[in-house]
C-alpha cells in the first residue's frame, strides 16, 4: 500500500469521489450533486465547495468539503465519506482538521457541521476536532442509510481562531439555564441591545417539515403560527435576543419545544430553535446536552399525543 496522503481536490478526482458516495450510500445520499461528477468539479471551480481528499496512490479513499456561500464568512464542513475498508482509521477526522486549517486561510469566521445521529462516529469526530454541539434538528432529512424514519441532525459550531461567536448576556430561563450557561462559557457573551435588522420573515418547506425564520415574534405572528395546520411538522428559527424568555414561554404554550441554537449565516448572531412534531424514537447522542434536548422533545410529543387521545 502506498502512503496515505491528504490533499486538495483535483478535477480528475470527480469520478472517483462520486463512486465513493455510491459505494457507501448507494442511491440514498441526500445531496444529489455527488452523483454527477461534473457537478462536483463545477462546485469546486466556483469556490462553493473546497474539497479535500484522502488518496492512496491513484485511489480516492475519503472526501470532505467546506461548503461556502461566497457572500458569507461562514462555511459548513460536509460531504464527508470514507471507503468502508478504511473506516475506523481517523480519515474523516484528518480530513476535517485539514479543512478547518483551510477555513482560517480563507478568512472564514465560523464553520458549521450537521452531525448524523444514526451512528455516533460523526458526533465523536466533530468533538475531537473542536466543534461544540449547539442544537437538534429532528427528522431533518431523508435517511442516507435507507431507514424508514428521517435522519435527526445535531448541529455544531467551530469558531475559527481570531474570531468570536458570543451569545447575548441575559438571564436564561430555569428550564434551559445549564445548557445556555454552558454555551456562554464556550462562545462568550455580549451586551444585547437588539439593534434593528432587515431580515425578512421567511417560510419554506424542507422535506416533510415547514421552516419559519423570524427576527422577532409578535402577537399577530404568533396567532398566525397557531393557525397553521395541526398536522404540519414546524421548525421555528427565532433570532436569539433579550426576548428569549418571552419567546420560550409563548411557544411552549403553543406546543413547541426548544431544541437549542444554530448560527445565523453570518459571523454574528444565533437562532433559537423550536420544533412542533417529531417521529417517536430513541437516540443515544454523544453530547449530554443534546441528549437532554432530544429527550425533552420526545417527552413533549408523547405528552401531547396522550392529551389528544384523552380528549
Amino acid at each position: 500500500m502506498s502512503t496515505l496522503m491528504f490533499r486538495r481536490y483535483h478535477p480528475c478526482d470527480a469520478h472517483a469521489v462520486s463512486q465513493l458516495f455510491r459505494q457507501v450510500y448507494g442511491d440514498h445520499y441526500v445531496q444529489p450533486d455527488v452523483y454527477l461528477p461534473e457537478m462536483i468539479s463545477q462546485h469546486n471551480a466556483d469556490g462553493h465547495w473546497r474539497s479535500m481528499v484522502a488518496v492512496d496512490g491513484e485511489r480516492v479513499l475519503g472526501h470532505a468539503a467546506l461548503c461556502h456561500d461566497t457572500r458569507s464568512d461562514c462555511a459548513e464542513l460536509a460531504l464527508s465519506v470514507v471507503t468502508p475498508a478504511m473506516q475506523g482509521r481517523s480519515i474523516a477526522t484528518r480530513l476535517g482538521r485539514e479543512l478547518l486549517l483551510l477555513s482560517q486561510a480563507l478568512g472564514l469566521a465560523n464553520v458549521l457541521i450537521k452531525q448524523v445521529t444514526h451512528h455516533p462516529y460523526t458526533q465523536r469526530m466533530a468533538a475531537n476536532i473542536g466543534f461544540h454541539s449547539t442544537g437538534v434538528l429532528p427528522d431533518y432529512v431523508p435517511s442516507p442509510f435507507a431507514e424508514p424514519i428521517a435522519e435527526t441532525i445535531v448541529t455544531g459550531c467551530y469558531v475559527v481562531q481570531g474570531h468570536t461567536r458570543p451569545l447575548p448576556d441575559i438571564a436564561w430561563p430555569e428550564s434551559c439555564r445549564p445548557f445556555m450557561q454552558h454555551l456562554c462559557s464556550v462562545f462568550g457573551t455580549y451586551s444585547d441591545r437588539s439593534s434593528p435588522t432587515s431580515m425578512p420573515l421567511q417560510i419554506r418547506q424542507h422535506h416533510q417539515r415547514y421552516a419559519i425564520v423570524a427576527h422577532r415574534l409578535n402577537k399577530r405572528l404568533l396567532d398566525q403560527i397557531g393557525q397553521l395546520p395541526a398536522h404540519w411538522l414546524v421548525t421555528l428559527h427565532i433570532d436569539l435576543s433579550r426576548h428569549f424568555a418571552d419567546d420560550l414561554h409563548q411557544l411552549t404554550a403553543m406546543g413547541f419545544t426548544f431544541t437549542g441554537l444554530i448560527p445565523t449565516q453570518h459571523s454574528h448572531g444565533w437562532f433559537a430553535l423550536f420544533h412542533r412534531g417529531v417521529q417517536p424514537r430513541s437516540l443515544s447522542l454523544h453530547c449530554p446536552y443534546m441528549q437532554q434536548l432530544h429527550d425533552d422533545l420526545q417527552r413533549d410529543v408523547e405528552t401531547c399525543g396522550s392529551a389528544r387521545s384523552a380528549a
